[in-house]
């Protein structure tokens, strides 16, 4: 297992060159900065805050494989293969839980959608299936299973903690060599030809020949100085915290709302974590926690759970998701910009559960081997535009992931 080190350790001088400078600290960082040091290449990680201080910092993650895109699936379906093995590679206790995930169809258009994504799923290798109303009470006796007309369910998701995944990809990207550093903004991504050749920072120049962009919500902004334009949005999520409950829950799946987005489940000790999007909050870098959300995250859970309406919230939290206009990841090699620059950004809120899976199609992208899974679909240029500024169908062009919350 690997012990968590002092952030003061990681704060030291830059080195003068490294192989690949990846941008970005959060889970897709730590996992792309892991995967290619392990795979023997010479990495810098830079993050501008602390390790796991953006969208990462959340609390709790959820992970899992129901999607209805079929290549959403593949990700989160390796994925959760890696989170089961993390104790031993990296090595780290993540507190990953696995009491499924359940979502919750209001209409029938819903239910015909999630019965076509469940069939897809269960060939891709996820055991997912759809629900009675007798056993949506059983794993969630909470739930009014009469607002519902049905339900979907796969029990090997479930959620860790983002912070022990971070901290254990960097830690095992360090034994395979690589430097971490904190508190460093790149400026900068210095090109000379067709070549890149250095990245910029707010503490001096880094020799390169490739740079990986994973800022997260920041993504759009750093990928200006590589010359890009990667469409990502940073939008303001919360969830709230009830304090310990007399009776304790019963242990419950990760449950969604899909026709709201309301979701809860258990979170320690003997509470539990309500979320929901707000669908009026503005394109934003905001963070800070505002209790006027609470009247629209009460009136979701009194419908989908009146039991539980009159919980108190005794505390709460709010970070980023990092949108894109489809509500897919960009994930690719960068095209018509000078040298290697790669990117891996924009999952609208399943950068977490998608990390160890992404972390390798990078490493493999870099090295122009075939990725275990096709990330052909995820690459930015389903987003190109032509002269006139109209979106064309680039190579990739996919509908938007219906699965997300």
């Amino acid at each position: 297992m690997t012990s968590a080190r002092h952030p003061a350790d990681r704060r030291g001088r830059l080195p003068a060159r490294a192989e690949v400078v990846v941008v970005g600290g959060g889970a897709i960082g730590a996992s792309v900065a892991f995967h290619l040091a392990e795979d023997g290449v010479d990495v810098l990680l830079l993050e501008a805050d602390e390790l796991a201080s953006g969208s990462s910092g959340k609390p709790i993650g959820g992970v899992r494989a129901q999607f209805s895109d079929p290549a959403n699936v593949d990700l989160g379906n390796r994925s959760l293969e890696l989170y089961e093995d993390f104790a031993n590679r990296p090595g780290a206790d993540i507190g990953l839980q696995q009491p499924g995930y359940l979502f919750l169809l209001p209409d029938a258009d819903d239910v015909t959608l999630f019965e076509e994504s469940v069939a897809m799923q269960n060939e891709r290798g996820v055991a997912s299936r759809m629900l009675s109303p007798d056993a949506v009470r059983r794993l969630n006796p909470y739930v009014d299973v009469d607002r519902y007309r049905g339900a979907a369910y796969a029990a090997r998701d479930g959620f860790a903690h983002p912070k022990a995944v971070v901290e254990g990809y960097a830690a095992g990207a360090e034994r395979h060599g690589a430097t971490v550093r904190t508190h460093v903004t790149a400026t900068d991504v210095e090109t000379r030809g067709d070549d890149v050749v250095a990245v910029w920072t707010n503490q001096g120049r880094v020799r390169t020949g490739a740079v990986v962009l994973c800022a997260g919500a920041w993504t759009r902004d750093v990928a200006t100085k590589a010359g890009l334009d990667l469409p990502v949005d940073p939008y303001r999520r919360q969830i709230g915290f009830t304090p310990a409950l007399d009776p304790a829950p019963s242990r419950i799946p990760f449950t969604i709302d899909y026709g709201t987005t309301f979701y809860f489940h258990n979170a320690a000790p003997d509470g539990l974590l309500l979320g929901i999007a707000d669908p009026a909050t503005p394109i934003a870098f905001e963070r800070t926690y505002d209790p006027a959300w609470l009247p629209l995250l009460r009136g979701a859970l009194g419908a989908c759970a009146p039991e539980l309406v009159d919980v108190p919230v005794a505390r709460g939290w709010a970070g980023l998701y990092e949108m894109t206009p489809d509500h897919n990841a960009l994930i690719g090699e960068a095209t018509g910009v000078p040298g290697r620059v790669l990117y891996a950004a924009g999952f609208s809120g399943h950068g977490f559960l998608q990390a160890p899976a992404v972390g390798e199609a990078v490493r493999d992208l870099y090295a122009g081997r075939t990725p275990p899974i096709d990330v052909s679909g995820f690459s930015a240029d389903r987003f190109a535009t032509d002269a006139s500024g109209t979106t064309t169908t680039g190579p990739g062009r996919r509908g938007p992931e219906a699965n997300i919350i």
